[in-house]
């Protein structure tokens, strides 16, 4: 449970704050960012998740997302992991490409060599760094949401959908609902977890659902302009299994946007303020 500061840095009247570890889950250093918004001494405060999507580290959201205004107003700490494990020793892909291999975890527990000893992204998200905010940070642990974008979005929806009752709030920008119907999914997921397609339902939120799992509520929002759309991330397919399933959810398609964070940001505080009124007390 030893945690290094890298940084911290005054913003809104509370500490956005660096910290890296030794994760027992990847055997790997492991970086994260994390903003504790002004609050009085010994008070424990709901926590949101963030989870980045591809090539992304804990860097891009904390400084893109303008999350700090919102959750300093809000009472809400803010936890931003990286997307895989990092290191010399860390496979990557044989080709350097974007979507597999470093930067692209997956929130995953990957079975196939070589990445079964360092891609356990789902277990250090699911347990180990909850375990690690908790003792270092005022969390209130019974009020946690979680939220992502794009592979981030697929994990915030398969993770929350896998544990009931661990999150009270779930939301997604441009999520990837089904990694079982698109090309990113299915390179992903074959390359960590194998041919057989039996292994990858658990972590498709659309099949999740279609299964009986439940969220209290749901909120997303999708750029219609995002020309990942079409073939990656197939919101269509999200929309039809919780009406089939009715699963209470509120999709949004945004004029205009597309998957950049310049979306993100605009619609930041909107999702921030959905999950504090989820958050309550």
């Amino acid at each position: 449970m030893t945690l290094e500061t890298i940084s911290t840095n005054t913003a809104f009247g509370g500490v956005q704050g660096v910290y890296k570890h030794r994760s027992a889950s990847t055997g790997t250093d492991m970086t994260f960012a994390v903003y504790v918004p002004p609050h009085e001494q010994g008070t424990k405060l709901p926590v949101v998740w963030y989870l980045s999507g591809l090539t992304c580290t804990h860097a891009n959201v904390t400084d893109k997302g303008e999350y700090r205004r919102a959750c300093a107003e809000l009472g809400l700490i803010f936890v931003a992991p990286d997307t895989s494990p990092r290191g010399e020793d860390v496979p990557d892909d044989a080709e350097s490409a974007y979507d597999f291999g470093l930067g692209a975890g997956f929130y995953v527990d990957a079975t196939e060599e070589p990445f079964a000893q360092h891609y356990r992204m789902r277990t250090y998200i699911e347990e180990e760094l909850p375990e690690l905010i908790a003792a270092h940070f005022p969390v209130d642990k019974s009020r946690q949401g979680i939220m992502g974008h794009s592979m981030g979005g697929h994990g915030a929806l398969t993770i929350s959908l896998r544990n009931p009752g661990q999150f009270k709030s779930t939301s997604a920008f441009a999520p990837i609902v089904s990694p079982l119907n698109c090309p990113w999914g299915h390179k992903a997921l074959g390359g960590y977890l194998g041919p057989d397609q039996s292994a990858w339902v658990e972590y498709d939120a659309c099949a999740l659902i279609a299964s009986g799992a439940r969220l209290p509520d749901l909120l997303i929002d999708q750029g219609e302009a995002d020309n990942f759309l079409t073939e990656q991330l197939k919101t269509h397919l999200l929309t039809e299994a919780c009406e089939t399933a009715d699963q209470t959810a509120t999709i949004r398609m945004q004029l205009g946007y597309d998957h950049s964070y310049y979306f993100i940001s605009t619609f930041m505080a909107d999702h921030l303020g959905w999950h504090a009124e989820r958050l309550k007390a």
